[in-house]
């Protein structure tokens, strides 16, 4: 990581608290804290409802940790994408030191407290996922595989295994599944993204596939990984986070972006790049949507079933 490409003139502006809140990656930690309250809710016994609301700030606290410690060591890469040029760093707003630290004092707050508030074994695993995505993932995979997204993409699965784990203190086969459907959703969704934002990734360096295999490549790759999330996803219906609420939910999304990802696949090179961008753009709109309602669905079938409405 290297701030060459940052003016340190800027730097001399006071920066607000809106540059540093900016440093959490408030959108990313808006997923993050509401798939980890699924989590918690869909989770089988319960915990109190303030240390529930603890749980989950402690859990998005981490997860704005994890933000700004991938903005300090993303601050060169960031500098020279349009998409990430106006993050605080970039921008001048905030020294790459100053998110360092908050970084890092976030994330030490964040994990002994969760294991105050809860049990240890969540305060580790939030521990465990916040070194996933500063380390494993912005450090390592990020600038050297085409492959970063896919490894990458547990961080951000984690969360509604956090989640459940404040509840029984454990992992099991409803958590995994909830890991598996964040997990495989991602590659689809950050390569969609990726072909109609090639020209950053290619002048930043990042080894995205679009850039190492080519868009044809990365057009296989998000088909075949729709394939394998489909059943991934209506399957969990059938288990005790599941239901018919989850199940109709899990088979109309999971149609409409197996549909989604057949036409990229099938998309026509000699069409123009107008066209082409309307399918690319539609598909991850429609990714945008994905995840939340099948997690917006899970939590329904949860707090439906001790009325009798929700669940098998």
């Amino acid at each position: 990581m290297t701030d060459a490409s940052i003016d340190p003139q800027v730097r001399e502006g006071d920066a607000s608290f809106g540059d540093y809140l900016a440093l959490l990656k408030p959108r990313v930690m808006s997923l993050v804290v509401f798939t980890a309250l699924v989590g918690l809710v869909a989770a089988p016994g319960s915990v109190h409802p303030f240390i529930a609301f603890c749980a989950i700030l402690f859990i998005a606290v981490g997860g704005g940790a994890s933000g700004a410690l991938n903005m300090w060591y993303d601050a060169d890469i960031d500098a020279v994408m349009k998409r990430t040029a106006k993050r605080p760093i970039p921008a001048g707003k905030v020294s790459a030191e100053e998110a360092l630290g908050l970084g890092l004092a976030l994330s030490g707050f964040s994990c002994v407290m969760l294991a105050l508030a809860t049990n240890l074994f969540s305060g580790l695993f939030l521990a465990f996922t916040i070194f996933f995505y500063v380390v494993v993932y912005t450090m390592w995979l990020k600038r050297w595989t085409p492959q970063n997204i896919v490894i990458g993409g547990a961080a951000g699965a984690f969360p509604p295994m956090i989640g459940w784990a404040v509840v029984t203190g454990s992992v099991s086969l409803e958590s995994v599944l909830m890991f598996l459907l964040i997990f495989m959703w991602t590659p689809p969704h950050f390569w969609a993204l990726a072909l109609f934002m090639r020209g950053d990734y290619d002048k930043a360096g990042v080894p995205m596939l679009t850039v190492t295999h080519g868009r044809p490549a990365t057009r296989r790759h998000i088909l075949a990984y729709t394939v394998l999330l489909v059943p991934v996803a209506v399957g969990a219906a059938f288990t005790s986070i599941g239901g018919p609420i989850y199940l109709t939910v899990a088979v109309v999304l999971n149609a409409m972006f197996l549909w989604g990802a057949v036409r990229i696949w099938k998309r026509d090179e000699a069409a123009s790049e107008a066209d082409n961008y309307k399918v690319e753009r539609w598909f991850f709109k429609l990714s945008l949507f994905y995840t939340f309602l099948h997690f917006a669905a899970i939590m329904a079938e949860a707090l439906l079933k001790p009325y009798g409405l929700g669940g098998w």
